[in-house]
Order: structure tokens, then C-alpha cells, then sequence
């Protein structure tokens, strides 16, 4: 103990850094890997008793976050749409608009998937919902499942990225950035990769009309009477950027109002069971406990790199240095496309922001555009082997596929979505316009 105390400062910060990853490659969960380092750091900068007080002011300083409070309640939201009908009714609305086009069935996925995530805000619930729904329909039509897969998996990880997103929630908590901002600077982006891909099914379709033959064509009365399933999402989605956007109700009011919406609609169209409510209720109690768990350990390891000075000497060093600062944000879109193979979102995120999140303001950018950046790269990190959590989630809904397929198959659209990644880096204002900056 008496010898690490005499380490320098910034080196034992920095090798604090290096053990949170070796002990997450080691398999500890990530949370307990980041409460292990940064409480135990300070107690070796400072003593026990300080540590302590630390992890005292880190669960009180959490615990009153009121925006913290809204977490649980769009997971519970989500959760809820999951498991109702919801989801089914969106595709069988856009199945009737775009089934009978080029490569229609894997349109309506990607469309579906987008729209699914625009109430949902958690990509693990859009790809089960839609891979359940379209990979059957697919098969039937004899679609190369490769494409199938890789759409359905690609799309629903827009989830993330069209509001009401709970990463972006996390990356305002985190980063004391506007919710509501990041919520509208999310949509143009997500439309942009939502028609990419569709074009790309298109484009595919025309080449080898084998791999995606167009689907049944519906009357215009069909098609008509099945906008009524577009009812709950619209009138969820609007209510909520609404509110939000107006200053109608806060992000946390948003919430509460969201998840009381959709209690009764499920309500007043009978599908809302008791084991639906205590499935979304548990479900939500998990993950908000996860999500809480990670937020101390990360609030105890940011204090123990701010007292070894780590954070200084990095912004100092990004500062002065000669390189241009486009080459640290590529760095950066580097080191989260690696990180994401090993990581899972959340905590990729919440880990590397203490130390980016400083670089990237002192370099001038905007906190709003870095993170719409940073939730696109956690996006591409639910596709990406060895990880990519929305591939296996895809291949336990629907075995029939196998996982290499899966990965394969969502290559292109891996490919798409780096394309605008560096449009959007090259271009900030391709992303702050709508935002008048």
C-alpha cells in the first residue's frame, strides 16, 4: 500500500484506467470493475475513511438526481409497448405501404424497427419484437435471411438513437448536456440512416430480385384503414418530443406522462394482463438498477481521476498539442468502434465520457453533436462481433439463422452507417442545424 502511495500521481491514475479494462476482459462485470478501481484508488490516494465519504456523496448525489428519476420510467414505458401488441400493429400499418416494393418485407423491418424504437428507446426490445414479426414473413418469401437478418438487426439498433433514447438520457445526465436537445438532434440522423438503408434493400432488390422479391400488394382502402395502427406510436411520440420541446413537462415529467399513456391505452384495448405488468415491472427494476449501479461506480472513478490530476494532463495534452483536433475525434470514433467489441453500451459510455467529454469541450465542439456521435458508434457496437448484443438476441428469436449469417449480413449496413459517421464528423453542423447552431 505504502508503495503504491508513492506512485505518481497521474500513473497511478492511469494505471487505474488500464485495470478497469483488463478486470472487464477478465469477465467481472463491468459496474463492479469500475466501483473496484475507482474506490479503492482513493483509498490508496487518500485513506479508507475518504473513500468511504466518496462513495457516500455518490449514491446521495445519484439518488437525488431527479433526472435520474426518469430512467425507470421509460424503461417501464418501453417494457410495456415490448410486450403489448404494439410493435405488431406498426408493421402490419407499414407491411401495406411498402410490402409490395423492391425488397418491401425488409423495408418494412427497417421502417418498422425505427418507429418501434421511437417509443420504445431500447434496441433489445425492437429487434426481438421485430425480428418475431418479419424473419417468419422473409422465410416464406424466400429472402436471402443474410440481408433479412442484417436489416432487422441494423435498424432496430436506431432504437438508441431516436428520442425518447435512454442513452441519450444517460449521456445528458452524465455530461449535465440538455435532454430535450439531444432528443431533436437525434431524429434528422436516424431518418437519414433509416432511408440509407432502405435504399440499400432497394438497390439490392433491383440487382438480384432473388435475394428480396417484392411482397402481396394491398388496395388503397387497406392501406388506409391500417393507419390506425399508427395511432399509439404518433400520439406517444408527439406527446413526448411535445411536451418536452415546449416546455410543456420536463424529461422526468415526460416520462411519468408516457408511461401513464401508455397504462391506459393498454387498458381501454384490453391488453394490459397482470403478467405484462410484472414482467415490465421487474424487467424495469433490473435495468434501472444496472444502469444506477454503473453511474455510482463511474461518479467514484471520474473523483479518483480528477484527484490524480489524469484528466488535466489528457485535456493539457490534447490542447497543446500540434495534431488538428479532427484527428482526436477520429481517434475517439476509433477507440469507440474498438470498445464497442467488447463492451456493451451503457457501459462503454458511461466509462470512457469522464475522459472524452473533457477532451472534445476543450477542443471546442459541440456537447450535443458528441453525443449524437457517441450514441451512432454504441449503435454500431450492438452489431459488431464479437459483442453485438442485437445479433444475438436476433439469432435466440429465430434460430433459423445462424449467428456468422447474422454478422455478415449486417456488414453493409455496418459500412452505411460509418459513411455518415464521418459526414457527421467531417460536417458537426450536418447534425446542430436543426438546433440553430
Amino acid at each position: 500500500m505504502d508503495f503504491l502511495a508513492s506512485i505518481d500521481p497521474i500513473i497511478l491514475g492511469s494505471l487505474g484506467l488500464v485495470l478497469v479494462v483488463v478486470l472487464i476482459m477478465l469477465g467481472i462485470p463491468i459496474a463492479l470493475s469500475i466501483f473496484a478501481v475507482g474506490f479503492f484508488g482513493q483509498a490508496i490516494f487518500f485513506d479508507l475513511e475518504r473513500a468511504a465519504g466518496q462513495l457516500y456523496h455518490a449514491f446521495a448525489g445519484k439518488g437525488m438526481d431527479l433526472l435520474l428519476g426518469s430512467i425507470p420510467l421509460f424503461v417501464f414505458m418501453g417494457q410495456l409497448i415490448s410486450k403489448s401488441r404494439i410493435g405488431q400493429d406498426l408493421y402490419d400499418c407499414v407491411y401495406r405501404w411498402t410490402g409490395h416494393m423492391p425488397g418491401g418485407i425488409a423495408i418494412t423491418g427497417v421502417v418498422s424497427g425505427a418507429g418501434f424504437g421511437a417509443v420504445t428507446g431500447v434496441s433489445g426490445a425492437a429487434v426481438a419484437t421485430m425480428a418475431t414479426i418479419t424473419m417468419p414473413e422473409m422465410e416464406r418469401y424466400r429472402y436471402d435471411l443474410r440481408l433479412g437478418a442484417g436489416a432487422i438487426a441494423s435498424s432496430s439498433a436506431l432504437a438508441i438513437l431516436i428520442p425518447p433514447s435512454l442513452l441519450m438520457i444517460l449521456y445528458g445526465i452524465a455530461t449535465d448536456s440538455s435532454i430535450g436537445d439531444l432528443f431533436i438532434a437525434g431524429i434528422f440522423p436516424a431518418i437519414l440512416l433509416t432511408i440509407s438503408y432502405a435504399l440499400y434493400i432497394v438497390v439490392v432488390a433491383k440487382i438480384s430480385p432473388e435475394r428480396a422479391p417484392r411482397g402481396p400488394s394491398f388496395s388503397w382502402e387497406e392501406r388506409f384503414k391500417s393507419l390506425v395502427g399508427l395511432l399509439p406510436i404518433v400520439v406517444i411520440f408527439t406527446l413526448l418530443m411535445g411536451g418536452i420541446y415546449s416546455g410543456a413537462f420536463t424529461p422526468s415529467e415526460a416520462a411519468g406522462v408516457g408511461s401513464v399513456v401508455v397504462l391506459l391505452y393498454l387498458m381501454v384495448t384490453r391488453r394490459l394482463t397482470l403478467r405484462t405488468l410484472f414482467e415490465a415491472t421487474t424487467d424495469s427494476i433490473r435495468l434501472t438498477a444496472m444502469v444506477f449501479l454503473i453511474f455510482v461506480s463511474v461518479t467514484l472513478l471520474s473523483s479518483f481521476l480528477v484527484l490524480t490530476g489524469v484528466l488535466d494532463a489528457f485535456i493539457s495534452l490534447a490542447s497543446d498539442t500540434d495534431v488538428p483536433a479532427i484527428f482526436i475525434i477520429l481517434f475517439f470514433v476509433l477507440l469507440y468502434l474498438i470498445l464497442g467489441m467488447i463492451l456493451d453500451g451503457i457501459g462503454m459510455m458511461l466509462l470512457t465520457l469522464p475522459v472524452t467529454f473533457p477532451i472534445v469541450m476543450a477542443l471546442g465542439y459541440d456537447p450535443i453533436w458528441f453525443g449524437i456521435i457517441v450514441t451512432i458508434l454504441v449503435e454500431v457496437g450492438l452489431v459488431t462481433p464479437p459483442v453485438g448484443l442485437n445479433c444475438y438476441i436476433l439469432r435466440q428469436v429465430y434460430p433459423k439463422v445462424s449467428l456468422k449469417d447474422i454478422f455478415i449480413g449486417v456488414i453493409p449496413f455496418f459500412l452505411i452507417t460509418m459513411i455518415w459517421v464521418f459526414v457527421f464528423v467531417f460536417f458537426p453542423e450536418s447534425i446542430t442545424w436543426v438546433l440553430g447552431r
